[in-house]
């Protein structure tokens, strides 16, 4: 058996934190997962190449995705049962009224276009630019993306204001706005497929260019990136009990506890962050890091 498949304890660990964190943080899960192992470089780089066609990091990514999208679903739990019920009666009276309804339907909406582009093209995407130099650079345009999105925000307020009833509750406000709307933000997510593009960042971004306030668009990234990380994770469960997780299966459960554990505490963070702060230290993070990252490859 090859080397590659005895990913070590510490290096699960460390990379499911990693994974726990930057799924949720605006700053891209994939691209950390790319840059860390190459900076850091030795058996860390051998081990941790998510480009390679066939990897056992990426059986290993997998049981991360579905630890970091129970931890989503255990922190949203009530909100899923509502909208979960929501879906039920509007399928049984064929109607679309209330805001839970409104607010399932607007998921499923925003979920397909990254559905369909994610098993169409996620291998390429993978194997093609999983690479530490494209990941930062697309590190470098998400840091670009965020900022952007923050400067365009008081512009976009302006013109959304007569389109945003009032509402008292958060998922109210969401629901108000349109199924169009909703799938336009949901169709952001096919740009994380590129290693370095934050999921939660660019959906977030289009949630505020469409009206949103930080909390609230920040609250529909969650519930947008729940099922997309999950069913990612569970197509590919296989996976680890096939070639690519033979010498693994321990590292994936300590590596997924962790990133759970990570998870669920970044979320708990970030919704109470967003009450009152801004994507603006995320947005110079990414550039940062990203143009650092370049920078040591180049020198390496």
């Amino acid at each position: 058996m090859s080397d590659v498949n005895h990913l070590t304890y510490p290096e699960a660990i460390v990379v499911g934190l990693l994974q726990g964190v930057t799924e949720l943080f605006p700053v891209s899960s994939l691209g950390h997962s790319v840059l860390l192992p190459a900076l850091i470089g030795g058996r860390w780089a051998r081990d941790l190449d998510v480009s390679a066609p066939e990897s056992p990091y990426l059986a290993f990514v997998v049981g991360l995705h579905v630890a970091t999208a129970l931890a989503l679903l255990l922190f949203f739990w009530r909100d899923w049962l509502r909208i979960l019920t929501g879906f039920g009666t509007s399928v049984r009276y064929r109607r679309i009224k209330t805001p839970d309804e409104r607010l399932a339907w607007m998921i499923i909406l925003a979920t397909i276009p990254v559905g369909i582009t994610g098993l169409l093209l996620e291998h390429t995407f993978r194997t093609v630019l999983g690479r530490p130099v494209p990941a930062a650079i697309f590190l470098t345009v998400n840091g670009v993306l965020l900022y952007g999105a923050e400067r365009l925000r008081r512009r976009a307020l302006a013109a959304a204001q007569t389109s945003w009833p009032e509402a008292a509750a958060s998922d109210r406000q969401i629901a108000a706005g349109s199924l169009g709307g909703a799938t336009l933000v949901g169709s952001a997510q096919v740009l994380a497929l590129l290693p370095g593009i934050s999921r939660s960042g660019v959906t977030l971004g289009a949630g505020l260019l469409k009206g949103l306030s930080h909390e609230d668009g920040a609250r529909f990234s969650f519930l947008l990136a729940t099922p997309v990380i999950l069913a990612a994770g569970v197509l590919k469960v296989p996976d680890l009990f096939g070639p690519l997780g033979e010498g693994i299966r321990g590292q994936v459960l300590a590596g997924s506890l962790a990133s759970g554990v990570a998870a669920y505490c970044s979320v708990r963070f970030l919704t109470r962050y967003f009450e009152t702060r801004t994507l603006t230290p995320f947005a110079v993070y990414c550039v940062a890091a990203g143009v650092a990252a370049l920078v040591w490859l180049g020198l390496a």
